[in-house]
Order: C-alpha cells, then sequence, then structure tokens
C-alpha cells in the first residue's frame, strides 16, 4: 500500500529584501518514491511548476544550511519568524522561497513517521525486483549453446 503526506502552504517568493509576494503550494512525500519531496507551486497560469529534490536535503535545511547547485536550503529568522528559505536555479531562471518553518518541519515529521531514516530503500524492495529480473523464467531455463558459443577457430 502507497501512502501519500500532503500539506498546503503559502510560501513567499522574494522579489528583494523589501517585498515578497505569495505563492501557494503543495508538499508532497509519497512512500514508492521515500527519498524524494515533491514540491507543486501554483504560479496562476494553467501549468503549475512542479520540483522535487531529496527528502534529507529539506530535513537538513530545516537546521543548517545544506545543498548545492539547483537546491539550496537554510533556517533563518523573516520579521522575527522562523522560516526556512529555499533557492532553486533552473536555466529558467532562479528563485528565492520563504516557507514558514513551523508547518514544514510538521509535515517532515509526518513522513518520518511513515517512512524513517534509514529505511528508504527497504520501501523500494530493490532487492525483490533484482531477483525477479534476474530468476530464471520456466520457458527460458537455459538455452542450448549457439555454434559459436564456445567454439575457437582452429587456424
Amino acid at each position: 500500500m502507497h501512502t501519500v503526506v500532503e500539506r498546503e502552504l503559502e510560501l513567499r517568493l522574494v522579489l528583494s529584501p523589501e517585498r515578497s509576494i505569495p505563492v501557494p503550494a503543495l508538499l508532497a512525500f509519497r512512500t514508492e518514491d521515500p527519498f524524494a519531496v515533491h514540491v507543486t507551486f501554483h504560479i496562476g497560469t494553467a501549468h503549475p511548476v512542479n520540483w522535487t529534490f531529496s527528502r534529507e536535503l529539506l530535513i537538513e535545511g530545516v537546521f543548517r544550511p545544506c545543498g548545492q547547485g539547483d537546491v539550496r536550503v537554510w533556517p533563518t529568522k523573516a520579521d522575527g519568524r522562523s522560516v526556512v528559505l529555499v533557492a532553486l536555479t533552473s536555466p529558467d531562471g532562479d528563485a528565492l522561497l520563504e516557507a514558514p518553518a513551523a508547518p514544514v518541519s510538521a509535515w517532515l515529521e509526518r513522513t518520518l513517521r511513515i517512512v524513517p531514516p534509514g529505511t528508504e530503500a527497504d520501501r523500494l524492495r530493490i532487492d525483490d525486483g533484482l531477483a525477479a529480473l534476474l530468476a530464471p523464467t520456466p520457458d527460458r531455463g537455459q538455452e542450448e549453446p549457439r555454434p559459436s558459443d564456445g567454439v575457437q577457430d582452429a587456424e
């Protein structure tokens, strides 16, 4: 059975130190993809913007600066409130988003209760998939060797 943990939040797109605009977002965690968090930004167009990145990155970013490249996360204070900043970089541009720390942390705690750290790989059942892929099937069995198999040319 697959479980989804979602949370609607209003983030702030930081345009300058003095100006930001609200951006409705949906945080989603799916047990069939236990290493990732999915964020859907509703930006007022017909097509929302979707980002997927490491759950571990977001967990760590609630406590200390982390990440490099396309996604960076760090805690800070804004107007006396605890917030989590998420910097996103893509070929289309950069965005700095501010999320309220308490709801993000509460949502992350819910995901951690469902899939504790270190148990993510168990959810993927990779070993079961590999065993099924590599197991001989009754109709295949062992193939007869082809004439070129194991035959060396005599010179």
